[in-house]
């Protein structure tokens, strides 16, 4: 079974980059189209010829990014979960009553 590989010319920061994936081309766009922006925002914070140290502050908010969402991703989940927990046991509860009330009848 062969894999369909896309093949893509991006332009990151001023430089072209042929890249090589099994995934949307338009998925690869959006993603070199952010590490774009974010060279260019770090460029602006940090004026610098040195394209490797733009690359690298980039690639280190990028991964502060994703860092504060797995946190806030776990947060959410876990509130999540714990409200859907107190939710059932409210609904046990009140199912409870409910038998309690009709068998007593």
């Amino acid at each position: 079974m062969d894999e369909q590989f896309n093949v893509l010319k991006v332009n990151i920061y001023g430089n072209d980059y042929p890249i090589k994936g099994n995934t949307d081309v338009e998925y690869i766009r959006r993603v070199a189209k952010y590490v774009d922006g974010k060279m260019k925002e770090v460029f602006k914070d940090v004026p610098s010829e040195d394209s490797l140290k733009i690359a690298i502050l980039a690639a280190l908010n990028i991964t502060d990014e994703l860092f504060k969402e797995r946190t806030l991703g776990k947060k959410n989940k876990d509130a999540n979960s714990e409200e859907a927990t107190n939710r059932l046991n409210s609904i046990i509860q009140a199912l409870d009553a409910k038998l309690d009330d009709y068998y007593q009848d």
